[in-house]
Order: structure tokens, then C-alpha cells, then sequence
């Protein structure tokens, strides 16, 4: 990873969806139609909706967003009850409303690859950083929360 990269979660959607985008026309596929391009666009509006919540606890905990930053605060409330990682699940899932609005299954190919750059690079650390900073309480909530769902 060259240095001035900017290694932040929403630039490795806007990769996925580029990827997405490419594939989807020049791959010839069995298509999605209506279905996908409608679907996909209600899977895209409910995840930026799912982010905002989700983004709203780290303004509520004064604690930074940005990945590769240290925590101020364990954040249990909301979305983060059900999913460790309420903004990447749903990053996930803008990037498959997103491919599915590109018509062709082959849109769908980049996306195990988001999904673990999303889950090696950026859930992992963090969650060691969790431990670090908030010892047994981080460690009884990464035990009774799923990562992702």
C-alpha cells in the first residue's frame, strides 16, 4: 500500500464500485433486470440510513469515527447491540445494491474483496484496540456480539 493512499473504508467502496461498474458491462451475464436496479437502489438508501445511525453513536460517545485511531469509548448502543460493525455491514451492502443496479452478476465479483479488506484492514485492528483500551468490558462485548450479523 503506497503511503499517501488514503486508506479509509469509503475509498475502498468507491474501488469496489468502480470495479462493480466495469465488470457489470464489459462481462456479459445473466442480468437482474427491474428487480435488481429497484432493489438495489433500496438496499443502497436503507445502508446510508443504517450509517448515519451508526455514526451518530461515535458523535454521542465523543469518540473518533476514522479508522486506525485510538477509542475514547466502547460503543454497545444502537445498531452496534446486533453488529460490532454497523457502518462496514453496511458499506457491504451499498456495495451489492450498487452492483446489483449494474444489471449483471458479474458486478458482484469484487465484492468478497471489499469484504475483506473491510474485515482484515479496518475490524480486526480495531477490535485489538478495543481490547487495549477497554480490557474485560471490550472483551464480554466482542464475545456476545457478531462482527458482522
Amino acid at each position: 500500500m503506497r503511503k499517501n493512499f488514503p486508506d479509509v473504508p469509503p475509498v475502498w467502496l468507491a474501488g469496489t464500485m468502480v470495479a462493480s461498474w466495469g465488470l457489470g458491462a464489459a462481462l456479459p451475464s445473466p442480468s437482474f433486470g427491474a428487480v435488481g436496479h429497484w432493489a438495489g437502489g433500496a438496499m443502497i438508501a436503507g445502508a446510508l440510513a443504517a450509517m448515519v445511525w451508526a455514526g451518530v453513536w461515535f458523535w454521542r460517545k465523543k469518540t473518533p469515527i476514522e479508522p486506525h485511531h485510538d477509542p475514547r469509548a466502547l460503543i454497545v448502543e444502537g445498531p452496534y447491540r446486533v453488529s460490532r460493525n454497523p457502518i462496514y455491514l453496511a458499506l457491504m451492502v451499498v456495495a451489492l445494491g450498487f452492483a446489483l443496479r449494474q444489471g449483471g452478476i458479474a458486478a458482484l465479483l469484487p465484492l468478497p474483496l471489499l469484504f475483506l479488506a473491510l474485515d482484515r484492514r479496518f475490524a480486526a485492528p480495531e477490535e485489538a484496540k478495543l481490547r487495549a483500551a477497554f480490557g474485560p468490558e471490550a472483551e464480554d462485548y466482542l464475545a456476545r456480539t457478531r462482527r458482522w450479523i
